[in-house]
């Protein structure tokens, strides 16, 4: 076997030390790319977070939409029932005597 500069122990040991050892660049940009990555974790977390209590609005709001049609479906019905009850009122009078009867 013939010797030769890349087949000496200490000259390969060197070459893989060097080709091993990552320069500060490097760990910079792996630092980098972590954070990066964390910050896009992060970012999707409270992106879901927020989606989540956007939803959670929307469906209250639904539910306070039909409660509100509701009682001024019921609102309706007792104005037209006092109406019917004393013709001789107006609309603000009849308003009055519900309000009053609330009271």
């Amino acid at each position: 076997m013939a010797w030769t500069p890349s087949s000496h122990p200490i000259s390969v040991s060197s070459k893989q030390r060097h080709r091993s050892k990552p320069t500060k660049l490097q760990i910079h940009m792996l630092s980098r790319k972590r954070y990066d990555e964390d910050v896009r974790k992060g970012m999707e977390l409270l992106n879901l977070k927020l989606y989540l209590e956007n939803r959670s609005i929307i469906e209250e709001n639904d539910k306070l939409r039909k409660k509100d049609s509701l009682l001024h479906q019921e609102n309706l019905a007792l104005m037209s029932e006092l109406q019917s009850k004393f013709p001789q009122l107006d609309r603000f009078a009849t308003t009055l005597l519900l309000l009053l009867q609330k009271h």
